[in-house]
């Protein structure tokens, strides 16, 4: 008996005034409330101004600091005051100071972070962090994170009396990074990138590689090396696939998971962490879903002007092209640009270059083959189709409407982007598959009918072809439209917007991934880290002052400071709201679905373009 009620007293403790030590941190600790970082435990943290008294309180239990002080402290208001009154930028209404002391995982990193919304100013989070370095076990090893624009310039102006750092500190403790959670189960098997090339992995198959892939093999989970931008190609082409990535920079000093090599084990994907271990289940059989037919209309021979929309172009110029005439009509009522000059060259030109002798034989000879899983000659055949259809020549007809439609454009030098009609789907994104290349008027080298040859070609590239094969989609009516408009020479930085808060489910804001000039946030180098945060409005959203931005990253091609102004970030979240919304009225779907928008900022004003949109997938 003595013992069930030790255990009752323990478990029913629910907040104290100091943590001695790391053990009393351990009683209390909680996930935080977003998933921006893996591998991070927290304690929330709140300090009574008016009694002068510390709380710590069971953030496994109690998830807010609002429900805390409701039901603890006897706090008697509405959330809405509570917010207003606890997150302003001034101590005079203040009851509490809101905070939250994190810890990465498995390492001496101690981490005081405020909410991004809290405009505290800096006396009191000075103070703040003080007391918490006062009543805790950890000393100097705590630091203040800068998560907001706000913080970011006082640090920039040495104001801080108080060691601060930026999201590089974190980055560079993460060992372990959820990209698709989930779980599946598969024989694990390791292959190095170059493998790929020539050896295609079994689809029953969990998989290690030693880097990030360009091709997503069909596989039953995937396991890298190296850390994801949240907003790239894999992560976008596995969910999806609806199938568990995790990212694990120590996975080759992990002997658990070399002892697992070649066995069947059940992997399972979270947020800040991630089990496997060897298993009898079965491996579930995929279940083929229907054929998805695809739809050409070769009736349109001439250049098509995307300043007004076509009718039903989905089905002559493809999604991306019958996009962009959306985005153009939207950007005449919304302070953003479009991509000058933009045509598209209708898929009646890609279907009448592939009906030549040297092409159709070669495709209708892989569509037959019986053995889909032989990499080596599938690939071989790809690569046949690719350069014969390099090889033609273009109908010169096309070459001279292009010429004759730009003779007086501002700009020389185009940019030909694929439109097919098997990508940006309202389930199949087609994310990276497709090739876009530069073609320069006039010019003998980079001439618009190579250009265009090249995205033709990228149809039957091993990526696209594989994953419309996954995915069930006719490769027989497969079609290439290709959207033209001026290309971006002078781009200062370039983004992806994703229209939800990604990172904390029911939680309003946009998600964006920018990075410096025109390096890939989509497809980055290896070891570049974009600048990423969610920007939301914290209440109504009717006030300029109540927009907030959280940093998960800042990028290190740009010395770790943000690359855009907080009134461009502003500018981005009304811009992406108005597009959401009106794209959901055009594609006559309900709202309730995130769109995916890809952006430029542009020239000496600092112009924001908009490239590109499409349905989010997941």
């Amino acid at each position: 008996m003595f013992f069930l009620f030790v255990l009752t007293s323990l478990s029913a403790q629910r907040f104290t005034a100091s943590l001695p030590n790391y053990e009393a941190y351990k009683a209390f600790r909680g996930k935080p409330l977003s998933d921006k970082f893996s591998n991070i435990e927290s304690v929330k943290v709140i300090y009574d101004l008016r009694k002068q008294k510390m709380y710590y309180f069971n953030s496994g239990v109690i998830l807010l600091h609002y429900d805390f002080v409701v039901n603890y402290l006897g706090y008697g208001h509405d959330l809405e005051i509570f917010n207003n009154e606890n997150y302003s930028d001034t101590e005079k209404n203040r009851d509490f100071l809101l905070g939250n002391l994190n810890h990465i995982k498995g390492t001496d990193k101690w981490i005081f972070e405020l909410a991004a919304s809290d405009h505290m100013p800096i006396s009191l989070i000075e103070r703040f962090f003080n007391l918490v370095k006062k009543s805790t076990f950890i000393g100097e090893k705590l630091k203040f994170y800068l998560n907001n624009p706000q913080m970011m310039e006082w640090f920039q102006r040495e104001e801080f009396k108080i060691p601060c750092v930026k999201s590089d500190y974190i980055f560079g403790e993460l060992k372990y990074q959820e990209v698709v959670r989930g779980s599946n189960i598969g024989i694990l098997k390791k292959y190095k990138i170059k493998e790929l090339e020539t050896i295609k992995p079994s689809s029953d198959e969990i998989i290690i590689l030693d880097g990030t892939p360009d091709i997503l093999p069909n596989v039953r989970g995937i396991i890298v090396n190296e850390l994801q931008t949240p907003l790239s190609h894999l992560v976008l082409l596995g969910k999806n696939r609806k199938i568990p990535i995790m990212a694990y920079t120590d996975i080759e000093k992990d002997n658990n998971i070399k002892r697992l090599l070649s066995k069947k084990v059940e992997l399972k994907i979270e947020v800040d962490t991630f089990f496997i271990k060897e298993t009898t289940k079965k491996i579930p059989v995929k279940s083929a879903g229907k054929k998805k037919k695809l739809t050409i209309d070769n009736s349109v021979t001439e250049l098509v002007s995307l300043s007004a929309i076509p009718k039903k172009g989905v089905n002559y110029i493809g999604s991306k092209a019958q996009n962009m005439a959306y985005l153009i009509a939207i950007s005449k009522e919304t302070p953003f640009r479009t991509p000058e000059d933009a045509h598209a060259i209708p898929f009646y030109f890609y279907t009448q270059h592939i009906q030549k002798a040297s092409i159709s034989p070669l495709i209708a000879k892989l569509l037959a083959y019986p053995h889909k899983d032989s990499t080596v000659w599938i690939n071989k055949q790809l690569k046949k189709i690719r350069d014969a259809i390099k090889k033609e020549n273009v109908d010169p007809t096309l070459i001279a409407k292009l010429n004759e439609t730009f003779k007086n454009a501002k700009f020389k030098n185009f940019r030909f982007r694929s439109s097919t009609n098997a990508e940006d789907l309202d389930d199949f994104n087609g994310a990276g598959l497709y090739d876009s290349k530069t073609g320069i008027l006039g010019d003998s080298i980079k001439t618009f009918e190579k250009a265009i040859k090249q995205v033709w070609a990228s149809v039957w590239n091993e990526a696209s072809y594989n994953e419309r094969e996954l995915f069930g989609i006719d490769q027989q009516n497969i079609a290439m439209g290709v959207l033209v408009h001026r290309s971006f020479p002078d781009e200062l930085a370039n983004g992806v917007i994703i229209t939800k808060n990604i990172f904390r489910t029911n939680f309003p804001g946009i998600t964006v991934n920018v990075q410096k000039g025109e390096n890939s946030v989509v497809k980055p180098e290896k070891g570049e880290i974009c600048e990423q945060f969610v920007a939301y409005h914290f209440n109504d959203g009717k006030d300029e002052t109540d927009f907030d931005i959280d940093y998960t990253s800042n990028s290190n091609l740009n010395d770790n400071e943000p690359l855009l102004t907080r009134k461009e970030m502003s500018n981005l979240y009304d811009v992406s709201k108005k597009i959401e919304s009106k794209m959901y009225r055009y594609w006559r779907k309900n709202q309730f679905h995130p769109v995916d928008i890809e952006f430029k900022i542009v020239g000496e004003k600092r112009d924001l373009y908009i490239k590109q949109v499409r349905p989010f997938n997941y």
